[in-house]
Order: C-alpha cells, then structure tokens, then sequence
C-alpha cells in the first residue's frame, strides 16, 4: 500500500461537478492498493496516519498528531501510484489491485481511519475526480507499507 500524505488547509474533490468530498484543515490522503496488501498493511498505515507530528506545537515544532488540531481526512483511491515507468513512455499498472480487490481494501482502509477518532471524507472509487487543495506547508509525505 502507498500513500501520498498532503498536509491541507482546504481540500475537495469533485465528480461530474458534485463535491463528493471536502475538509478544511487535515490531510489529503491519495492511496494506492496492490495486489500484496492484506489487513495488516491497512492497520499499520491507519496507525501510522493517525499519529504521525506533523502539526505545530505553541513553538512551531512539528509534534502534533492530527487529531490535536481538529484536522480531517480527505482521502481519494489513486491506482496510479503504482505506476511502472522503467520501460518505454507508456506507464504500466500491472502493480496496482484489480478493482474488484482495491475497492473493498480503500473502504475498509476508510472504515480503520475512522476507528481512529478521525473523520473521513472521500473521492468516488474509479471516478474521473477533479481534487483541489491548499498546500499547508508544505508537507508531503510518502507512506508505503512494504517499506516498513
């Protein structure tokens, strides 16, 4: 599993027009499922997600966890972080989950953040999405379970 973590100030994601997701301060999450993941992986970056210091302290310190700032999830299903670019100009996904096994891990993945005291917006699995966001920072950070 990988995840591109973006640290917002505003965030939302559109289908056909329709805003289907949207946070203010939190954290816009782009994840990526392969065919290896199991449960274990989605506990581990739920955990990982939920207290991880990324916010100021009252002396500008990375080394507060989301949930002290009141922040939420934004967190969209995005196949192509698997993306195989070492050959030819065509990217290859073969690494990415087949639907029919990413969907269910990206929404039981959702259901394990909320667990976590989090809210959680969301994408629409396989949609054309348009997201926007405000960078806060910036920080970006790339969680991928395999390197653990």
């Amino acid at each position: 599993m990988r995840v591109v973590l973006q640290r917002s100030g505003a965030a939302s994601v559109k289908v056909d027009g329709e805003i289907t997701g949207e946070i203010e301060k939190g954290y816009v999450l782009l994840v990526g499922i392969t065919h290896e993941d199991t449960e274990e992986d989605l506990d581990y970056a739920a955990d990982k997600i939920a207290n991880l210091r990324l916010w100021e302290d009252e002396e500008g310190k990375m080394n507060l966890p989301i949930s002290s700032v009141g922040g939420r999830i934004l967190s969209i299903s995005q196949f192509t972080l698997y993306a195989e670019t070492k050959r030819g100009r065509r990217p290859s996904f073969t690494g990415a989950a087949r639907p029919d096994q990413a969907m269910p891990m990206w929404e039981l993945f959702n259901e394990k953040l909320k667990s976590k005291e989090l809210e959680v917006e969301t994408g629409v699995f396989g949609a054309m999405m348009d997201v926007s966001l405000i960078n806060d920072g910036p920080v970006t950070i790339i969680l991928d379970t395999k390197d653990k």
